[in-house]
């Protein structure tokens, strides 16, 4: 995948492989130990009807582990 700047995904919506929206992205978690990138952090959209298996955080945001992702362009694409 290219290289792509962090201050250019804040705010990108997020689309299931299915062409499901699910949500803007919220942030991105990491493993401090390692650098490494572990979660996309995804605020849903307000329509609930988008059933995902995803792990939630306290806030109800969705947890998409890194390497789910397949595209980023106009959307984030992960695999679903």
């Amino acid at each position: 995948m290219a290289e792509i700047l962090a201050e250019n995904l804040s705010g990108k919506a997020v689309m299931g492989s299915d062409g499901a929206e699910l949500g803007m992205l919220y942030n991105i978690t990491m493993d401090l130990d390692s650098g490494r990138l572990d979660d996309l952090v995804i605020t849903p959209n307000d329509d609930r009807g988008v059933q995902t298996d995803f792990d939630t955080d306290h806030a109800g945001r969705l947890l998409v582990p890194v390497g789910r992702v397949q595209a980023v362009k106009d959307h984030m694409i992960i695999e679903r």
